[in-house]
C-alpha cells in the first residue's frame, strides 16, 4: 500500500508529540532547567561548582551549622556576601548531586541550602563565573555539586582536545 500524504503527516505528528513527552527537563546539558534557582558551572580552576540562577557562584560559610536550618551570617556580612533568597520553594538542574532545602532567615527571607549548607553570593564576583570570593578568611568556599566545599584548587589538566 503506497503511503498517503496524509499519513505521513500523521506519523510525522504523532512522532512530535511522542518527542515532546520524552523531552527532558527543560533541554540542555544534564537535563537542565533554565529556571533553576541552584545550577552548575564548570569552572577552570575549581571544577563543577554551584551557581544561582543568574550564573554568579555560589559559597558557603564554615561558621554556618551544617543542617542547623540557620545563618550565621547576618547584618553587614550579609551585605558582603548576599544569601540565595527565593519566593516559594528552590529547584535545581539534574546536575545538582546534593539536596536542596530552605529555611526561613531571621528577616523572613527563605534562604537556599545545599546539603545542609546555606548558599551566599560574594557582593564582589561582578560577573558569571568570577570566585573572588574563594578562600577569603579561610572560611568561604564554592560550593560542589553534592553541596561540599570545594577547598583546593581542581586536578584536572587541560589536554589537546579541548577546555578543562
Amino acid at each position: 500500500m503506497a503511503a498517503t500524504r496524509r499519513h505521513f503527516l500523521g506519523i510525522a505528528a504523532a512522532s512530535l508529540g511522542l518527542a515532546g513527552c520524552l523531552g527532558g527537563s527543560g533541554g540542555g546539558a544534564g537535563g537542565s532547567n533554565s529556571d533553576a534557582t541552584v545550577r552548575v558551572r564548570s569552572n577552570t580552576d575549581y571544577g563543577d561548582i554551584l551557581v544561582g540562577p543568574d550564573g554568579r557562584s555560589l559559597y558557603l560559610f564554615e561558621q554556618d551549622e551544617r543542617g542547623a536550618g540557620e545563618s550565621s551570617c547576618t547584618g553587614g556580612c550579609a551585605e558582603a556576601w548576599p544569601p540565595l533568597t527565593v519566593d516559594g520553594s528552590a529547584s535545581a538542574t539534574d546536575a545538582v548531586t546534593g539536596e536542596v532545602t530552605t529555611f526561613e532567615r531571621d528577616d523572613g527571607s527563605t534562604q537556599v541550602a545545599v546539603n545542609g549548607w546555606p548558599l551566599y553570593y560574594f557582593q564582589s564576583d561582578e560577573s558569571p563565573g568570577d570566585v573572588t570570593g574563594q578562600g577569603v578568611n579561610d572560611v568561604w568556599w564554592v560550593v560542589a555539586t553534592d553541596g561540599s566545599a570545594v577547598t583546593a584548587k581542581s586536578t584536572r589538566t587541560k589536554t589537546d582536545a579541548g577546555p578543562y
